[in-house]
């Protein structure tokens, strides 16, 4: 293992903050996803991915890594593009409550959200560089799948428009 990945990667949560840090850590491990794209005009369009998501930085933060479509050089993938990405989620004490980052740098896609509980379920919510307002959420969590759905609601919009779904399934050996 490099220097980098040495100081990168932990091994579990910091003890710190251990019960906060369960809220994404539950995730840790690696995830098969079927992905629905929805098209404004009510199309819908399938692909298969991968999840996988690990504790970085002493254990303070889980990162992830999402590539859906799964194969390397796959044409674009309708509405949602290809993602080859990646988050950090980083528990910030001070607001109780985590800085969420992620990064897909393919799509220029950026995002800067606050995640919460909220109730058995997980809710991300942040702005686009445009102003629209993203809601991104964990649902149906159990240790061995999440459902998670991307939302997005311009400014000048009424109600929120269900972008994507990912459905989640604990990679098996």
């Amino acid at each position: 293992m490099s220097e980098f990945a040495r100081l990168l990667h932990a091994s579990g949560p910091n003890p710190e903050h251990a019960a906060a840090l369960r809220l994404y850590g539950q995730f840790v491990g690696d995830w098969d996803a079927e992905i629905t794209a929805h098209a404004a005009d009510g199309a819908s369009h399938h692909a298969a991915g991968e999840i996988h998501f690990g504790w970085v930085l002493e254990g303070r933060a889980v990162q992830d890594v999402w590539m859906i479509p799964r194969a390397a050089g796959a044409p674009p993938f309708p509405v949602a593009g290809n993602w080859y990405g990646t988050t950090l989620r980083v528990y910030d004490p001070t607001i109780e409550a985590w800085r969420i980052s992620w990064f897909d740098p393919g799509r220029s896609v950026f995002r800067q959200q606050i995640g919460r509980p909220h109730g058995a379920d997980i809710v991300q919510e942040g702005t686009t560089e445009a102003g629209d307002l993203t809601r991104w959420s964990f649902t149906e969590i159990s240790g061995a799948f999440f459902h998670w759905i991307g939302e997005v609601k311009p400014a000048t919009a009424q109600a929120w428009r269900r972008v994507v779904d990912v459905k989640a399934r604990r990679h098996k050996e």
